[in-house]
């Protein structure tokens, strides 16, 4: 008879601590991945291009979500999905009617969608 077993007969409970099932952790731009989306963010905002933008930090995907004009619908989203990451890549760029317009293993490849093409002086 094991331990349990005399346990049971005898009356004794047995104590089991609770612990709560863990919540997934959410997905987040870490500051290299961040960096380089405000490079790109940045030059655009010089221009005049884009004007505002929003974070979205959530359990499935992180989204940094590009903007023309507060309250308008977003222009592009650099969407961040670890699910993705061994089959597609974890990064993509989405166009405003929901077009994936790249997706890849590396940010800064991806990222370069979002670039404008350099123009020869005079033109």
């Amino acid at each position: 008879m094991n331990q349990t077993e005399m346990r049971m007969q005898t009356g004794e409970a047995t104590i089991v601590p609770f612990t709560p099932p863990r919540m997934p952790e959410t997905v987040r731009f870490d500051r290299r991945e961040l960096s380089a989306i405000l490079m790109i963010y940045g030059r655009h905002v010089a221009t005049g291009e884009w004007r505002d933008y929003a974070i979205i930090f959530g359990r499935e995907r992180a989204v940094f979500a590009i903007l023309r004009r507060t309250g308008e619908a977003p222009l592009y989203r650099i969407e961040k999905d670890p699910k993705r990451a061994e089959k597609q890549g974890a990064y993509s760029i989405v166009a405003q009617g929901g077009r994936v317009l790249k997706r890849g293993h590396d940010l800064e490849r991806v990222l370069r969608v979002l670039e404008k093409p350099a123009r020869l002086v005079g033109e």
